[in-house]
């Protein structure tokens, strides 16, 4: 029998938690302090200060203290939700959520210094791209940008790049979600773009566009046949982008099949 040689648990903290003592030392030495107290009281007002001890419960096990918040959350009644502009209720089927948001083996299967963990990673992008190219119609897609609003107005940049037609207004249909509406306002001034919001059903084209943005399904829940605007935007050279619910796609026209050029949304509830 050999005496077991591992360190005491109560040190463990001290050697992965933070600068060790003698480095916290070094630190005082180069700030000409005595100590972390002394620190505390140069760098925080004795005005703002709370001198009396916290009035906190017994300490918890994490087992308990879930059992605790659990407890408490099921006071709450929980409503549906109807604030629509894109915020949808969702439901995550099981086998869903356990073989790819919670299933380990797409980024751990290999040590993290060998290169091939980066293959589960790309296989999971590359699964995701998959599936919005067969949602939107459309022969290519990224893997990603930050939000919906985000992604529209790079697709605005995107088609004052491409389009030829040297116009530098773009339409934004009035349906579009207000946030989205917002961010593109704000992408537009820099660049010099005039944004033109309006009813797709009434414009008439009077002014040339390089490019249009068209909510599918509408900001308000309903849905719209936008080819005849899209084969309009087309006949000045504008290029078109659809921002669409990728759930909703299941069920209705893909955005390529409508004659978009560009699709864009939110993937949030996937």
């Amino acid at each position: 029998m050999f005496p077991a040689k591992t360190a005491k648990i109560k040190d463990f903290p001290q050697r992965h938690i933070g600068p060790s003592s003698s480095d916290i030392q070094q630190m005082l030495v180069t700030l000409g302090i005595n100590s972390l107290d002394d620190l505390i009281n140069q760098t925080v007002p004795d005005s703002i200060r709370f001198h009396q001890n916290l009035k906190l419960p017994t300490v918890q096990s994490e087992y308990a203290a879930l059992a605790k918040l659990k407890q408490i959350a099921e006071k709450n009644q929980v409503y549906r939700s109807y604030i629509g502009m894109g915020y949808h209720d969702c439901i995550t089927p099981a086998v869903i959520q356990r073989n790819i948001l919670e299933n380990p083996g797409w980024y751990t299967a290999y040590t993290p210094y060998q290169p091939e963990i980066a293959q589960g990673r790309l296989e999971a992008l590359l699964n995701f791209q998959t599936m919005i190219i067969d949602l939107t119609g459309l022969e290519i897609a990224n893997a990603s940008l930050l939000d919906e609003g985000t992604a529209a107005a790079e697709a605005m940049s995107m088609s004052y790049g491409i389009c030829k037609n040297k116009s530098h207004n773009f339409f934004v249909s009035s349906a579009c979600h207000p946030q989205t509406i917002d961010v593109l306002q704000t992408r537009a001034k820099p660049l010099g773009i005039n944004i033109i919001i309006a009813d797709h059903q009434t414009f008439d084209f009077s002014e040339t566009i390089f490019g249009a943005i068209l909510q599918y399904p509408a900001t308000d829940g309903k849905i719209y046949d936008y080819r005849n605007f899209i084969e309009q935007s087309h006949a000045q050279g504008a290029l078109v982008t659809i921002a669409a619910d990728p759930l909703s796609l299941t069920l209705l026209t893909p955005p390529g099949e409508l004659g978009a050029d560009i699709a864009v949304g939110s993937t949030q509830r996937f």
